[in-house]
Parts: C-alpha cells; sequence; structure tokens
C-alpha cells in the first residue's frame, strides 16, 4: 500500500507546482505591506512568498488577515505564490503535543485552510522550527507537535482539496546545517517524517551563510533523506553573516575621502547615516562597490542559484525583496544587516520618480537576469 501511495505522489509531483523547476521568486516573509507589483514586474518575478505568524489570527480573522489577503491578490494577479505557517516558541517553552496549545494551533490553521487551500501553489507547514523553539526543547515531543499540525493540514486538503489538489505541501525549513550541532536525533525524525508521507512535496531550507561554500551542507544533509521524485524549496538564503562580520570594520577610504565621510567611520555607521537620509542611488551604489567584502561576493546570487538547480531537485527558491521595517529598526552596530540583501533598497536610496523601490546594486541586474535561466 505504501509503495503505491509513493508511486502514486510521484506522479502527483509531476504537475502543477512541481514543475516550477528552478524558478527564483520574491520573498517578503511577514512584510505583505511592502508588496508593490509595479516592482515584482520591473524584476520580471513570477513567484511571492508570505509568512504568516499564526499566533495574529487571535486578534482577527484570517480572512482580514494582511498575509492571507495579499498572498491571494498575488495569485489572482497571475503570480505562483508560497504562503509559510509560522508557529513561533522561541521565547517560551515548546508547548506539548496535542496540550491546550498545540489545540490552539490546530484551531488557527484550521481557520486558515479553506481560504488557501487549492489556491495557494505551495504551503509550508511551519516557518523556521528549530530557530522559533529553544534548543532545549528539540525532542520527540517537538517532532509530535509538527506532525500533528502537518497531519492535520494533510488531512484537510484530501478531504477538501483532492489528488490533483493546485497546493503542494512542504514542510518548514531546516536551519544551520552547516553546524553539526544543529544535526541531531530530531531533524533526522522530521526528515524522515517528509520522506514517509506521500503527501509531501519535500522540505525547505535558509541557508544564511558566511560563505556559499556552507550551503553544500544543506544538500548534501536534505536530499539523501528524501524520496526521489521530492524536491526543495529555499525561502530564504543569503550571506548574511558574512555581512555581518564587516559592519564594524572602516568604510572603505575611496567612499569616505569622496563622500566627506570620517575614515574612522563604521560600515554599520554609513548604513545608519543611509536610512536616517537616504542616499542617492549611485551613492549606495558606489559605498557597496568600493566595499571589497561587499564587491568581492557580489555574484553571490546567481551562483548560489547555480548550486541549487545543478540539483536537478530545486522546485522554488525566492530571495529577500525589498528593505523591510523589520530591517531598519533599532539599527546599530550589532544588528543584523538584513537589508543589504534586498534586490529593492527602499530605505536606504530615495524612491524612484514614480514612488517605487530604487534597485539595489547588483542584486537586482542578478534577480532579473535569473528569471530566464
Amino acid at each position: 500500500m505504501r509503495l503505491f501511495l509513493a508511486a502514486a505522489a510521484a506522479l502527483i509531483g509531476l504537475s502543477g507546482p512541481a514543475l516550477a523547476q528552478g524558478a527564483l521568486g520574491a520573498n517578503y516573509n511577514e512584510h505583505y505591506e511592502d508588496v508593490d507589483y509595479r516592482e515584482l514586474e520591473k524584476a520580471g518575478a513570477k513567484w511571492v512568498r508570505i509568512f504568516l505568524p499564526m499566533p495574529q489570527l487571535d486578534r482577527q480573522p484570517a480572512a482580514e488577515h494582511g498575509a492571507v489577503k495579499t498572498i491571494l491578490e498575488a495569485k489572482a494577479r497571475g503570480y505562483k505564490t508560497i504562503l509559510t505557517l509560522k508557529y513561533p516558541y522561541n521565547r517560551v517553552p515548546f508547548p506539548k503535543a496535542g496540550g491546550e496549545e498545540y489545540q490552539r494551533q490546530l484551531a488557527r490553521t484550521d481557520a486558515v485552510l479553506p481560504l488557501v487551500m487549492g489556491k495557494v501553489d505551495i504551503l509550508v507547514i511551519g516557518n523556521e522550527p528549530f530557530i522559533e523553539s529553544r534548543q532545549q526543547d528539540w525532542n520527540p515531543n517537538f517532532n509530535a507537535f509538527y506532525e500533528g499540525l502537518a497531519k492535520r493540514v494533510i488531512a484537510y486538503r484530501n478531504q477538501h482539496c483532492g489528488a490533483q489538489c493546485a497546493t503542494a505541501l512542504y514542510m518548514g525549513a531546516m536551519n544551520k546545517l552547516n553546524n553539526p550541532k544543529w544535526r541531531t536525533a530530531t531533524t533526522e525524525r522530521w526528515m524522515a517524517f517528509v520522506k514517509e508521507t506521500p503527501e509531501l512535496a519535500g522540505v525547505t531550507i535558509h541557508p544564511h551563510l558566511g560563505a556559499i561554500e556552507q550551503s553544500k551542507a544543506f544538500l548534501d544533509y536534505v536530499l539523501p533523506r528524501m524520496r526521489p521524485e521530492q524536491k526543495f524549496i529555499v525561502t530564504e538564503f543569503s550571506l548574511i553573516w558574512w555581512w555581518q562580520q564587516n559592519m564594524k570594520k572602516p568604510v572603505a577610504p575611496a567612499f569616505a575621502d569622496k563622500y566627506q565621510a570620517p575614515r574612522t567611520a563604521q560600515n554599520w555607521q554609513i548604513i545608519k547615516a543611509a536610512l536616517e537620509t537616504p542616499f542617492p542611488k549611485a551613492q549606495w551604489d558606489e559605498y557597496l562597490k568600493m566595499s571589497p567584502w561587499f564587491e568581492n561576493r557580489k555574484f553571490y546570487l546567481a551562483n548560489q542559484m547555480k548550486i541549487f538547480r545543478e540539483t536537478g531537485r530545486l522546485a522554488v527558491a525566492t530571495y529577500g525583496f525589498k528593505q523591510g521595517s523589520s530591517m531598519s529598526a533599532k539599527w546599530g552596530p550589532d544588528k543584523t544587516p538584513w537589508l543589504l540583501n534586498s534586490v529593492f533598497a527602499g530605505r536606504t536610496i530615495r524612491p524612484e520618480a514614480d514612488g517605487t523601490a530604487a534597485p539595489n546594486y547588483m542584486w537586482f541586474d542578478q534577480f532579473k537576469r535569473l528569471q530566464n535561466k
């Protein structure tokens, strides 16, 4: 019976989102308010990804939440869509599978499923479960909690959407697999559940790295632990930890001299100045171009997509598309510089004449070119 189900799942995988082999899309995380279809069109983007923090559904009906409304609007406009259901517990003890909080999460999930099942192209169960929990909570209860949520989603899909459902299901993202401490019995069980569950199209990874070579550890871990027809998606990826290593280092002297900044200024301070009074595009571009730590890695996006695509098993990857409010809030020397990843730099560069965000140095051009490969 299991062999039959696996074969059926393989056939289902030949249609719909699975055919988006190697696609590159726009990731907004929780910032649905930043979706601007003019910017998506300029970049040639065809995929949109948003995540939904599930506890927020206690404050408003699911149908009224901006993440749900925006992802459905994007779909109606012809975009392929990914909605991730986020269950955060990184600041509290992880709840018991089957307990009261688990039941609340089931209810929140039940409220979303009728709105999105059969409409969004990919639904991801769990955003970054391992980061959004405490390491001491990575135990069989952790697995049972997420497996129960996944089974609930699968049961709804089977009952209301059927074998040819347009929504593919993926389990949420594996983090920091380049660190052996993050490869545990809990991650092994996570992948075993993905492999043995025919209704799951695969797993998500989030390679936020200090060096592109570290992405190999993610692929080496997840690919052998899935069925051959299963794929992976990458809803977030970047060189964020390399950028952060350079924030407290002095600005490039050539930039400091040209724009009358102190040579002792650190990179985080230059970015702070751009956030307080956005630079002309030429000035921001020159800041990055004159910074060897950025310029020497300016082809990261294309190089990383090449690595993902060469596996033959990438369904879709989505890259940080726009500098969001959370990226600039409380900016300081220890702030994680996510805004350096963005395809559009609407907070560090003055807006375009039409009111859209300005394209970021290097990322915009690569993103657009990668749409045609």
